[in-house]
């Protein structure tokens, strides 16, 4: 299950999970655990909210975050 960013027009980012990455041919954008970057409550639902649909044209841009076991940690080691 892949966690996303999603940037809405005229809105903060929210952050959730997603089934699978989105096809092309879909109407809409749905999320699992919506949240603020920060692990907040999004203001605009209500504090029970498990999964939320966006419509694409409210959606700017989708961000797909990399996993744990994706995730590459650079370091430099002096000799």
């Amino acid at each position: 299950m892949p966690t996303v960013l999603v940037h809405l027009l005229n809105e903060d980012a929210v952050v959730g999970e997603m089934e699978q990455l989105p096809e092309p041919h879909w109407q809409f954008l749905t999320l699992t655990s919506p949240r603020l970057r920060d692990g907040r409550d999004v203001s605009y639902l209500l504090p029970e909210t498990n999964v939320v649909i966006f419509p694409w044209h409210r959606v700017q841009s989708v961000e797909i975050l990399p996993t744990e076991g994706e995730e590459k940690v650079v370091t430099f080691i002096r000799e």
